[in-house]
Formats: C-alpha cells, sequence, structure tokens
C-alpha cells in the first residue's frame, strides 16, 4: 500500500468515529433546542463513545491516536 492510502480497517474506523462523532452533534442540537444547558448521562455516554472511536483513528485522519 501506499504511503496515504488507507487500509480496510482504517477506513472503517473513519466511518464508525464520523458516526458517533454525528449522533454527538445531533444530540447536542436537540438538548440545545430543548433548553439543556448541562451535560446529561446522554451526553456523556455519547461523548465518551466518540472519544473511544477517535482513539483508534490516526491524527492525520482526525482521530487522537498518534
Amino acid at each position: 500500500m501506499g504511503l496515504f492510502k488507507k487500509s480496510p480497517e482504517e477506513k472503517s474506523a473513519i466511518a464508525e468515529m464520523k458516526a458517533a462523532d454525528a449522533a454527538l452533534h445531533a444530540n447536542q442540537r436537540r438538548e440545545e433546542k430543548a433548553g439543556i444547558r448541562h451535560e446529561t448521562p446522554e451526553y456523556e455516554r455519547l461523548n465518551k463513545i466518540a472519544n473511544e472511536k477517535a482513539k483508534e483513528v490516526s491524527f492525520w485522519r482526525g482521530g487522537t491516536k498518534r
């Protein structure tokens, strides 16, 4: 594989990270619309999942893995 090509595992991890981020942001929009301004258990659960998925993705691909 080339230097800049993604493996199937990387593609899968990136897709999972993006899906987790999308769920977190959708929840944020719902909570803001409802007037909720504090961290709810649902926010904390989704944030934890998004952070775990970001750990699996390289920094260069948008995650936090170095």
